[in-house]
């Protein structure tokens, strides 16, 4: 290449920076930032120095957070494996507890203070069966046996296992569901979370009144749903329904509406609390449609 033998110094850099390779990154650069002065390059750099310095800090911060996750899931694991082995003993210790105490009953039929003492002491055993149950509940882990069966026909078995209770406390049952009406889930799942749910709202009426419970197709499955006509919920209660081992209730294990939770979970679904126009509390079940993987 000819040049003039007198040329600018502009020129002779151009000239220079020409004659680099085109698909050399480093002349490209330089070719950029030829005219760039000092104060420009250097406030680029500083600026994309900042900037990595944002993403290397936001990238740290994350990182923490999913580790800090990962051990509360652990523990919370470890805890659970931990809650299911007591609960297991503890069952297994109430087996013969409860034989001896059939047997008191026999010995001591005709004692009516002694008979009296033993229904307390039954019923300080039967508090207990029904914690180590929900424990057990709430910590198993396993996948849904998907089946077919009707929602009409689960409801009316378990309105039928607590009708004792419902009479008892004078709650009059308000039953509005086709007969069908199928759902496909696991139906032991279904029928636990449903009781649940009965029995969440029979605490909530202990002077009487009406349960109305339904089940409907919605826009992503079937709506199960379940009110009352107590107090309703507060607004702490509604945000905190759902959490373990929280209750407003003397007595209770704040697991039952947790294991309703779990159970939507495991089915793709959820749960949902809220207060009635009319008042009182209700809770909705959603079970979306399986596919036809899940469901065969």
């Amino acid at each position: 290449m000819n040049r003039p033998i007198l040329a600018s110094q502009e020129q002779n850099e151009r000239w220079a920076l020409d004659e680099l390779p085109r698909d050399d990154v480093v002349a490209r650069g330089m070719a950029l930032d030829a005219s760039a002065d000092l104060a420009t390059v250097l406030a680029a750099w500083d600026a994309a120095t900042g900037r990595l310095q944002e993403t290397h800090e936001a990238l740290r911060k994350e990182v923490q957070r999913l580790t800090d996750e990962l051990e509360v899931k652990n523990r919370l694991a470890d805890l659970g494996q931990m809650a299911a082995h007591v609960a297991h003993e503890v069952r297994n210790s109430l087996v013969p507890v409860t034989l001896y105490l059939s047997v008191l009953r026999r010995r001591i039929a005709r004692d009516p203070e002694a008979l009296e003492v033993l229904g307390r002491i039954e019923a300080g055993f039967a508090s207990l069966e029904c914690t180590v149950h929900d424990l057990l509940h709430f910590t198993s882990d396993r996948d849904p046996q998907w089946s077919a069966f009707g929602a009409r026909e689960l409801i009316d078995e378990v309105l039928a296992s607590v009708a004792p209770q419902m009479a008892a406390q004078d709650i009059r049952a308000v039953v509005e569901v086709s007969a069908e009406q199928t759902l496909v889930a696991d139906r032991d799942m279904m029928r636990r979370a449903l009781l649940n749910l009965v029995l969440n709202a029979l605490d909530a009426m202990p002077q009487g009144g009406t349960l109305a419970v339904s089940a409907a197709e919605g826009p992503g499955g079937v709506d199960l749903r379940v009110a009352d006509t107590g107090s309703g919920l507060s607004g702490e209660s509604r945000r905190r329904a759902f959490e373990p081992f929280y209750t407003t209730k003397p007595g209770g294990t704040g697991l039952g509406l947790a294991i309703v939770y779990r159970i939507a979970e495991v089915h793709g679904g959820e749960v949902a609390a809220g207060n009635a126009d009319h008042g009182g509390a209700v809770f909705t079940l959603r079970i979306p449609r399986p596919s036809k993987e899940a469901a065969a």
